[in-house]
């Protein structure tokens, strides 16, 4: 594979800032450390500047290319910086240093790739234009994407296009996966709020018993997909939570179930929704509950722009060859707030293999230190093309 040979030398140096950033992680916004980790960095590799606090804790570095620009291109590289509430299952010598919290989905490895790519992008300067690294705190449900683009990214730093990327288990190290169009749900959050009859468990006739009113409504969200989306469309209804009652002898007067539901399309996010209201309410209406349902669209839908997939796809190439780039990859029902980043300019978002590795969110997950070379070579090269002198 040919990887960039000054980003090779610079592979056990890249894991190291990825293996400290794994020891110490932090959650949503509140990433100060690593934050000002990767100030600190940015300004010793020599970044034109390097601007703090975008999206509440978000940095961003700029770095201009040496070669004659007439264009005035500027293109954007993020990667993400948020940890998740999960005790680490992992025995490593760089395993969480902090109780409840693990780098879980491999943002320690996206930071550290796009540090790479940072410092070798400073040092050769082989394009003309602009490229404008982005470090977003928050994409584990807290919409830091979201944040950064409120705050003005897109407008302060004149990037034109975006782009991201995602280590994916499962897929081989050495390889890419991306398509056009939809790459990633749309997540929406589902909250319902069930209020019956409590009273003594020994007289259930005279109560009207919301753990059952609960498990009825879990049964009967479920034929929404089976029943009323195309099945050639795509949905999942999850619920997650189910909390009522405290002990065994009495019927709870409310409960609460939490869950989410996750498209593709408009069109089925629009029905899911409808649905949802319409069978919580008849199921609870049905056993003399009623149930409120209060639905929270989150992240929309990761959508390739189809330019931009092309061009990604073509980049990937470079670095690891045709065939070990799928540009239909399968799209997955995982969500990502870099779909704001592409509601508001062109641009793409590629999965990189992780190998045979634990899932994402999995407390014995790990990022794959051997991925290292070919996402920072992946980040690189996609500045030198999109940018030519």
């Amino acid at each position: 594979m040919p990887i960039v040979n000054r980003i090779a030398d610079l592979h056990g140096e890249i894991t190291a800032w990825r293996r400290d950033i794994h020891a110490h992680p932090e959650l949503l916004y509140d990433v100060h450390r690593t934050a000002a980790s990767v100030a600190e960095k940015l300004k010793s590799f020599g970044c034109d500047e390097v601007v703090t606090g975008i999206g509440r804790t978000g940095v961003v570095g700029v770095i201009r290319g040496s070669k004659r620009d007439d264009s005035g291109r500027v293109i954007g590289l993020r990667a993400d910086m948020d940890a998740l509430p999960i005790e680490e299952a992992n025995d490593l010598p760089y395993r969480s240093t902090v109780p409840g919290k693990m780098h879980a989905c491999g943002h320690d490895g996206h930071t550290a790739m796009l540090l790479g790519a940072a410092r070798y992008l400073t040092e050769t300067r082989n394009f003309a234009g602009t490229a404008v690294v982005i470090f977003q705190p928050a994409e584990e449900g807290g919409a830091g994407g979201k944040a950064m683009v409120q705050d003005g990214l897109m407008e302060r730093f004149r990037i034109q296009e975006v782009y991201g990327m995602h280590n994916y288990p499962g897929l081989p190290v050495g390889q890419f996966g991306l398509r056009p169009g939809p790459l990633m749900a749309a997540a929406d959050r589902l909250t319902i709020e069930i209020e019956g009859r409590g009273g003594h468990a020994a007289r259930p006739h005279i109560c009207v018993d919301t753990v059952l009113v609960g498990a009825q409504i879990i049964n009967q969200v479920q034929s929404i997909v089976a029943r009323n989306v195309d099945p050639l469309q795509a949905a999942v209804i999850s619920i997650c939570v189910f909390q009522a009652g405290s002990t065994d002898n009495v019927i709870p007067q409310a409960a609460l179930l939490r869950g989410t539901a996750r498209s593709l399309t408009p069109e089925v996010r629009d029905l899911l929704e409808r649905r949802l209201n319409e069978v919580v309410t008849g199921t609870a209406q049905l056993y003399g509950a009623t149930a409120k349902l209060t639905y929270k669209r989150d992240y929309p839908v990761t959508r390739n722009h189809e330019q931009q997939a092309a061009f990604a796809a073509a980049v990937a190439a470079q670095v690891v060859g045709q065939e070990r780039v799928d540009d239909r990859f399968a799209p997955v029902m995982g969500a990502e707030d870099f779909s704001f980043m592409l509601e508001a300019r062109p641009g793409a978002f590629i999965f990189v293999g992780n190998g045979d590795s634990a899932g994402l969110h999995h407390p014995a997950y790990d990022f794959n230190d051997e991925t290292i070379p070919i996402g920072t070579s992946y980040w690189a090269k996609l500045v030198e093309t999109a940018l030519p002198g």
